[in-house]
């Protein structure tokens, strides 16, 4: 079947939102220059970002990065068979290899959080419009130098905080916040009670020899080996990422300010810390709460990695209350509950596209609810790289909402609210909170420059 016809007929293009049949039709025109990719990462969720581009736009993966030569290969095998050519893309343990061939039109970048930014600015240096993954940075001083790098090389940067283009969080964001039906907000919760944070204490042991655990750790403190580490498990860290403000936290927050149009919050305040599971290797929070004071509204965050939710069917998710009626909304889901009792309470599920893309059913680890997003994310980068123009999660906003997460869990380092200078990037008259905006490197490798 053609892939117009395909495009035309399918369900899913049907019934989108209007911004994702836009969308869907720019990666159809766009496809059909066959752009170039490279993944560096070639994990979970790299595997899952760069299969969902290939379902919108048959791109040709040229070349992908991993310093796990067992997961290097497997991703490989399966490239091979899903791209159209079914060519076999190069392989790479150093990214720094890989980009020097400077043929890629797209990279895409999914590699544990504290490798976000140097592949990310390399790929800028390339040439190369990149999707990269959230957060973006592990420091501040990261997230600026990496949003100076995409604007002084004039390179279109997609930041993986997909909530953006969710269908039903489209359709909550057009209907019911933007057209006034929430009346006066006074209020925003986002929260997480997830009961992710791992309870093992494995021993340490030798890296696995498929593994480059020297390049794995790069710029972060050397911790010993253990299976915690890799894969997946290392956001049981905070040498490797924010914790769950880094790793939840950011995904609400940023959906809330692309809701009701916020730019940075103006105090950032935090606490908690491990206060139950107190036996854990991992060092990350159990417990914590976040305020992000916009001025006239506050956006108050939440997570427990124990005990109930408030609410079972929205463990991870945000309510705006306003005057005249509330919000809740989540990957899973959205609610509009009216004040008024005329009016008829909203509810929206989430969209599936198993008919357009049955392999959605069986792929391994995809997160299947969220496989609409990713593609409709995709289609919104190529897109934007089309018009040279800013995708919906441009690199600013993922700044943004990367660096708020890293303050509050440096207010809570602190023990106090931090007041934030978003025109000179400083916190107002705290020199130790600007001492922890840029963490130090372990040598030989060197932090980015803004």
């Amino acid at each position: 079947m053609q892939r117009r016809e395909f495009i035309r007929q399918s369900a899913a293009f049907a019934i989108a939102p209007a911004v994702l049949r836009r969308n869907y039709a720019y990666a159809e025109e766009f496809a059909q220059k066959r752009p170039r990719v490279g993944l560096i990462g070639a994990g979970w969720y790299g595997k899952s970002d760069l299969f969902r581009l290939i379902q919108v736009a048959p791109v040709e993966v040229v070349s992908l990065c991993d310093v796990d030569k067992k997961m290097l290969g497997e991703a490989a095998d399966i490239v091979a068979e899903r791209q159209e050519s079914k060519k076999r893309p190069r392989l790479y343990g150093d990214y720094r290899t890989m980009l020097k061939e400077k043929d890629l039109d797209i990279v895409l970048i999914a590699t544990p959080d504290h490798w976000h930014a140097l592949p990310m600015i390399a790929a800028c240096e390339a040439g190369a419009d990149i999707y990269v993954q959230k957060p973006i940075s592990v420091d501040v001083t990261e997230g600026q130098a990496m949003l100076a790098a995409a604007r002084r090389h004039k390179r279109v940067v997609q930041v993986g905080t997909q909530r953006r283009s969710t269908p039903h969080l489209i359709e909550a964001r057009e209907q019911i916040v933007k057209s006034g039906r929430l009346g006066r907000i006074g209020l925003v919760e986002i929260y997480c009670y997830y009961q992710m944070r791992t309870r093992e204490n494995p021993p340490d042991t030798a890296p696995p020899d498929y593994l480059d655990y020297e390049m794995w750790t790069g710029p972060a403190p050397m911790r010993p080996y253990n299976k915690l580490v890799h894969p997946r498990s290392w956001r049981a860290f905070m040498e490797y990422g924010n914790g769950i403000m880094g790793d939840m936290c950011i995904h609400m927050l940023d959906c809330v300010r692309w809701m009701l149009d916020l730019g940075w919050p103006q105090k950032v305040s935090s606490s908690g810390g491990i206060l139950v599971d107190k036996n854990s290797k991992s060092n990350i929070t159990d417990t914590q709460t976040a305020t992000f004071d916009f001025g006239e509204l506050q956006v108050n965050w939440q997570h427990r990695t124990w005990g109930q939710p408030p609410d079972p069917q929205y463990p991870w998710g945000l309510t705006i209350h306003g005057d005249k009626g509330t919000l809740k909304a989540s990957v899973m889901s959205y609610d509009f509950k009216p004040m008024d009792s005329k009016e008829k309470p909203i509810h929206r599920d989430v969209t599936y596209e198993f008919e357009q893309y049955p392999i959605d059913r069986t792929e391994k680890d995809l997160e299947r609810h969220v496989a609409p997003a990713i593609r409709g994310h995709m289609s919104d980068l190529l897109r934007a790289i089309e018009n040279r123009s800013h995708p919906v999660a441009d690199i600013e906003q993922g700044h943004i909402s990367t660096a708020s997460c890293i303050l509050a869990n440096n207010a809570l380092k602190l023990g106090r609210t931090l007041a934030w200078d978003s025109q000179n990037h400083r916190v107002i008259g705290d020199e130790d909170a600007n001492k922890l905006l840029q963490r130090e490197y372990r040598k030989p490798w060197q932090h980015p420059k803004i």
